[in-house]
């Protein structure tokens, strides 16, 4: 008799962070009826929306490449903590919330469910965000960083549409992980195995623009990612909520996203040790010529600000100056724009903090 997909133990993916890049991804490698490929059962933490999705028995998905369907997880958890108390052995913790290490740590946060068998997917913005992890867990957790470009938003408590793209690349992260000899493990090692049978499980559930990436081409398409969050998402916000094919049009404003870009080329290329951008990848000119194409997208750093909410000035702004920095390469607009950005969302937080704690006064 021949052994399916559906009678072998299940792949167990839990993703922590169950907003719309999290359900939507969540959403497409959950296959617990799969006739082909492998059985993949998702479960979500959940925030905000947690009664939300347990009263729809599931996340709304309108999507454009997919159509609408409703996602029902195997498990929808409020906390952490009630993910670990399941005692379920997870093959991947998928970290899709927002990196905000001027908050806190978020590798403590998913060490209850990470075990020497988990593979822990870091779906996040910016450069620098799988060191936490690496210092925590050392040689002992499998850490895969993900990029993706997706258009998707969660337009109300378990409702989440996806726009345009679908596209994600997925490579370990090595760096200071050892073998039991003492050897660096490479490319061709458990990490790397891991990240290509995450893609194949995205593909199986029909996301085809997925794709495994060694350790340096992750990092390269990070970067490269950040000269675009980098220019376009502090000056959205300092331009007072200019759209981003907006600014394009504005010669002063060209010519400032330009030099932004230019500066991140710069630091890539003394931190990664390589010409940047390489060849495939685009210049700064064709970068703003496409983002002058999508009319309308706001950058997340913007929606964050008109929100009251924390912005990831770290990972996309301080990270990359301080790496840079640290191999002799300066960033003298990013650097004004993250010590703007930065004492702004202090006053900000001071006069939230002020008006409630005026608010309480009057009430006593």
């Amino acid at each position: 008799m021949a052994v399916t997909s559906a009678s072998r133990s299940p792949v167990r993916v839990l993703i922590v962070g169950a907003g719309a890049v999290g359900c939507f991804y969540g959403s497409r490698l959950h296959r617990p009826d799969a006739d082909t490929g492998e059985h993949v059962l998702v479960s979500l933490v959940c925030r905000s929306n947690y009664a939300a999705i347990v009263e729809r028995r599931g996340v709304e998905m309108r999507t454009r490449a997919y159509g609408d369907y409703l996602f029902s997880p195997e498990f929808v958890f409020p906390s952490i903590a009630a993910a670990s108390e399941k005692g379920i052995r997870w093959d991947y913790v998928v970290v899709t919330t927002k990196a905000l290490p001027d908050l806190g740590d978020d590798s403590s946060v998913v060490s209850p469910v990470a075990t020497p068998q988990t593979s822990i997917v870091l779906i996040q913005n910016g450069v620098g965000v799988e060191e936490p992890y690496r210092r925590r867990f050392g040689a002992d957790v499998q850490i895969l960083s993900a990029v993706t470009v997706v258009s998707a938003e969660q337009i109300s408590p378990g409702i989440v549409v996806q726009n345009r793209w679908t596209r994600i690349h997925v490579g370990p992260f090595v760096k200071g992980r050892w073998d039991q000899s003492g050897t660096v493990i490479g490319e061709n090692g458990p990490d790397h195995l891991a990240a290509k049978r995450f893609v194949q499980m995205l593909k199986d559930g029909g996301v085809g623009d997925a794709e495994a990436c060694t350790e340096q081409q992750l990092q390269v398409i990070r970067w490269h990612k950040i000269a675009i969050n980098g220019s376009m998402n502090p000056s959205a916000v300092l331009s007072n909520g200019t759209p981003n094919a907006e600014m394009t049009e504005d010669d002063e404003l060209r010519h400032h996203l330009r030099q932004c870009m230019e500066e991140v080329f710069r630091g890539a290329s003394a931190v990664l040790g390589i010409p940047f951008p390489p060849a495939g990848l685009a210049t700064a000119d064709k970068l703003l010529k496409s983002i002058g194409r999508n009319t309308g997208a706001r950058p997340s750093m913007l929606v964050d600000w008109e929100h009251g909410s924390r912005m990831e000035l770290e990972v996309i702004l301080g990270n990359p100056i301080r790496m840079a920095r640290e191999r002799g390469v300066e960033m003298p607009r990013l650097e004004a724009m993250y010590g703007l950005l930065k004492m702004a969302q202090k006053r900000r937080d001071e006069k939230v903090r002020d008006n409630k704690e005026r608010h309480l006064q009057t009430k006593l």
